[in-house]
């Protein structure tokens, strides 16, 4: 998988070992991810170095007994490009980051591969679902699936295959103003259904659940 060069990001955990660890790991992945900044409250993320970094890696529990999802939500509302990062393998958690706007949920435990494709994944505006995730969420088979149609279900499969609407609307021959409409058809469907997908992690997450679209598929 090709992505730029030169990225960046920005820390945001409240023990300094794991901080180390992850800039570590960051420094030498391929491509190398430089940390800009790092630190125990999230403030960083929005001052310095680290208000323009490519990706924020979040830890949702920062001292605090409630997790850090106000904290979260601001950071996707602003445009950041965020990875949660978490002791926590909580699959209503994780769905909730991605309905907030994180672009993955990763937990602890699954270590310097993951964390490094979510991160240089998220830097490019895209989403990466690791497979203990994938996993969770394909076990959940919703009951309130919305009812799609097969035209819609074929866009929404090329969307998540493809960097972009405009490459789908040329595979399938119609034009962009067309798969945004199908798209936005779709999460009306789901926020009806009481499953809201802002997002396309999100939306990402709700097809894996309901048997649409597999992970081997990506």
């Amino acid at each position: 998988m090709a992505h730029p060069a030169k990225l960046s990001a920005v820390i945001v955990d409240d023990h300094p070992a794991v901080r180390a660890g992850v800039a570590q790991w960051l420094s030498t992945g391929s491509p190398p991810i430089a940390v800009v900044a790092s630190g125990e409250d999230v403030r960083v993320a929005w001052t310095g170095e680290g208000a323009t970094a490519d990706v924020v890696i979040l830890d949702l529990h920062l001292g605090g007994p409630a997790p850090a999802l106000s904290e979260l939500r601001r950071l996707a509302e602003a445009g950041r490009r965020v990875v949660v990062y978490s002791m926590r393998a909580d699959d209503d958690i994780a769905l909730k980051c991605l309905e907030l706007g994180a672009l993955s949920y990763l937990t602890k435990a699954e270590g310097a591969e993951h964390l490094l494709e979510a991160a240089a994944t998220a830097a490019s505006g895209r989403a990466y679902t690791p497979p203990s995730l994938a996993g969770a969420l394909a076990g959940d088979r919703s009951t309130d699936r919305p009812v799609l149609s097969a035209r819609e279900t074929e866009v929404l499969i090329e969307w998540f295959q493809s960097e972009s609407k405009d490459f789908v609307s040329r595979r399938l021959g119609i034009s962009p103003s067309t798969v945004n409409t199908h798209l936005e058809h779709i999460r009306i469907k789901y926020a009806m259904s009481g499953r809201e997908a802002p997002t396309k992690a999100a939306l990402l997450a709700r097809a894996i659940q309901d048997g649409l679209i597999g992970v081997d598929d990506l």
